[in-house]
Parts: structure tokens; C-alpha cells; sequence
């Protein structure tokens, strides 16, 4: 079962999957992929949920063709000998709906008309993602996880998992994450979808097989990106050291190595992804929203015995410290067997995805049973 991309089908009409907003929709594909094996009882399996700009590809596989062999955004975590270890573990990633990387999306063709969705998908939340991850899974026949594991929108579908399915969930390892998205994180996530609808080439979403809205696109990965890093980090990165020159240019051009930063990633993004699919998935993160969760559910979280690690990065400003606390104080006044963990880094909110043996050492220890 171990390998590089794959995909499955489902939901297929008459047989929509329901979402939250009421339609249904199908079909559906997700893209995925696996390392590892999967042992005989089925019972070593570590669900990967990335965070909104990601993809399946967490790490590299070790035959296929040249993309697969590239190294995937979580390559120091998931492999042989490493904190996530393939030897031991079967590690499972797929792309989420609404995404543009293999899963059903706005890009993806409306099977009732022919041409790509746009603005007729359905708007989708982390819980219909979740929805259609638990389909995977029941077409794989996993009918329990050993953890399900994610950093930023990642730990948001964790939440979610352990919400929805608690039967299914042994544990559950929340990195860089929040119950809710503070009205800042909002903010932030309206600017980047205004810049894009701002775009005369956004064209209501009705840009694809032409041009699209690349430098609406390009400015709100900009605007998220700041938002991922810190004041640290960009001092020590870039402080205000010029760009190529020794003066001031005194016109608009760039002129500071932020700025060629924050260009370069803009630029690389447009490459990559959907700008529909920005628009949905940012939706969906503001809407999610931990604590309404009913006292039936964490209840039923409590009695089905999951382990929770909830790991914060102290110059995260995005999704604070405090917040992971408030998560925690939520879970231990419901029962829910739940360990915390500040882990003091300079990064900002990217503190999971970047190298770290600190990081590397907690998740290891705690999919072995221990505490950090």
C-alpha cells in the first residue's frame, strides 16, 4: 500500500457526501499518499493533516519518478530513523477538499456543467474535510489511528478528527495551532482574499483557461507570510539591509531584502496554487471554531481515552501561546488526558515546519507513550 501520489473516488451521484453549508457534493477525489507499511492488525497508522498551503507530499519516497523523490515539506520529521519513523509507523497524507493539489477543489471540473467549479464549490469546512479524510480511510480499511498529527490548519482537522471520530483517534499531536481564529487572524486572512478579488483577472472566479489573478494571488501570500514569521526572525534574516545596492533607489522599486523576500515567495506561490482555493480554505479556518464543540463530545473524547500533545513556538504571533493554553485548560476541565509543551524558538508561526531535534524528540517520545 506504500507509495507516492494516489487518489480515490467517492461519493459519486446520487450519493453526494453532505457538508456544513447544506449541498452535497460528489464526486469527490483526494489525492494521497503513504510511506511505510501498514502492519497485518492495521494498527500503526499516523494520519499527516497539513496546514493550508500544503499538500500530500510530506516527504520524499524512496523509488517513483523524480517528484516523488523531491523532499516533501515535513522531510526532517517523516523517514526511516526519524521523530515520525517509517520503519515502525504507516504515515498517511492526503490533500484536503477544497485544495488544488491533486483533491477536489474549485479548479476541479463540475460534473453540471462541464467546465471548472470556480465560485459554484460549495464553501467547505474543516469538519467536511475531515468528513471525506474518514472516507479514505474507511476505503483503505483503517478503522483506527494510532495519531492523527498537524501543525497550524493541521492541528485544527486533529481537533476535528478527535471531535467527529473519537472512536478512531488513539491520540492526537496539535503543533502551531488554535481552537479558534482570534478576530487578528481573521483579519489578516480577509485582506489576503480582498486582494485577490481586487484582481481585475479574478473575473468572479471565472479566470481558469486564461489568465488568472496571479498578482492578487502573489500579494496575499505575501500579506501570509509576514504573518508566518516574527520579529525576530526577519530582523536576523533581513534587518534593513538593502538590495543590491548601497543606496537608496528613491523611486518604487524594491529596495530592501524583505521586499525581494516577500516577492520571491509571492511569485513562487502563484506557480503553485489555485487562487479560488486560497479563498475557500482561509474560509474554512475562520469558521472553524473548537470551543462551541458540544459537553457530549468532550465527553466522548474523555472516555475514549485519547492523548493530546498541544506543542506552541513562543514567538509564534499568529496562533499565540496563550491560546494553545486556552485549548488546554478547555480539554483538562473536561477530563481529556492532554500534555502542553513551549518550545522557544525565534521562527514565528513556521517553528514546526522548520528543523528542530527539540520537536523532533517530543513527537517521537510521545507516540511512544511518554510524556514530554
Amino acid at each position: 500500500m506504500s507509495g507516492a501520489k494516489n487518489s480515490f473516488t467517492f461519493a459519486g451521484p446520487p450519493d453526494l457526501m453532505p457538508i456544513e453549508c447544506g449541498a452535497g457534493l460528489g464526486p469527490i477525489t483526494l489525492a494521497y499518499e503513504t510511506w511505510g507499511e501498514l502492519s497485518p492488525q492495521k494498527d500503526n497508522v499516523i494520519l499527516v493533516l497539513h496546514a493550508f498551503s500544503g499538500d500530500s507530499h510530506v516527504a520524499s519516497h524512496e523509488s517513483g519518478d523524480s517528484k516523488a523523490r523531491e523532499p516533501g515539506w515535513w522531510e526532517f520529521m517523516i523517514g526511516p530513523g526519524k521523530g515520525i519513523d517509517t520503519r515502525k509507523y504507516f504515515v498517511l497524507c492526503s490533500n484536503i477538499i477544497g485544495g488544488c493539489m491533486g483533491s477536489t477543489g474549485p479548479s476541479s471540473i463540475n460534473p453540471a456543467s462541464g467546465q471548472p467549479y470556480g465560485m459554484d464549490f460549495p464553501v467547505v469546512t474543516i469538519k467536511d474535510m475531515v468528513r471525506a479524510q474518514k472516507m479514505l480511510l474507511d476505503h483503505l480499511g483503517i478503522s483506527r489511528v494510532l495519531a492523527v498529527v498537524g501543525g497550524s490548519m493541521g492541528g485544527m482537522q486533529a481537533l476535528q478528527w478527535c471531535a467527529s471520530y473519537p472512536e478512531m483517534v488513539a491520540s492526537a499531536v496539535l503543533l502551531a495551532t488554535t481552537a479558534r481564529h482570534s478576530a487578528l487572524a481573521i483579519a489578516f486572512n480577509e485582506i489576503a482574499r480582498q486582494a485577490i478579488m481586487a484582481d481585475p483577472k479574478w473575473q468572479q472566479g471565472k479566470y481558469y483557461g486564461g489568465d488568472g489573478p496571479e498578482l492578487g494571488l502573489a500579494v496575499a501570500r505575501m500579506i501570509g507570510h509576514v504573518t508566518y514569521l516574527s520579529d525576530e526572525a526577519m530582523r536576523r534574516k533581513f534587518g534593513r539591509r538593502l538590495q543590491d545596492r548601497c543606496s537608496f533607489s528613491y523611486d518604487f522599486n524594491v529596495n530592501f531584502q524583505i521586499e525581494s523576500y516577500l516577492h520571491y515567495q509571492g511569485e513562487k506561490f502563484v506557480r503553485r496554487f489555485d487562487a479560488n482555493s486560497l479563498l475557500y480554505i482561509t474560509k474554512a479556518a475562520d469558521y472553524f471554531d473548537f470551543s462551541t464543540v458540544d459537553s457530549g463530545t468532550l465527553t466522548s473524547m474523555a472516555d475514549a481515552g485519547i492523548r493530546i500533545l498541544v506543542t506552541a513556538f513562543s514567538s509564534d504571533w499568529l496562533y499565540p501561546t496563550y491560546q494553545s493554553k486556552e485549548l488546554v485548560r478547555m480539554l483538562k476541565k473536561n477530563s481529556i488526558d492532554v500534555s502542553f509543551c513551549e518550545i522557544q524558538a525565534d521562527s514565528g508561526h513556521d517553528g514546526f515546519l522548520i528543523p528542530s531535534k527539540r520537536l523532533t524528540d517530543l513527537i517521537a517520545g510521545f507516540l511512544r507513550g511518554g510524556r514530554p
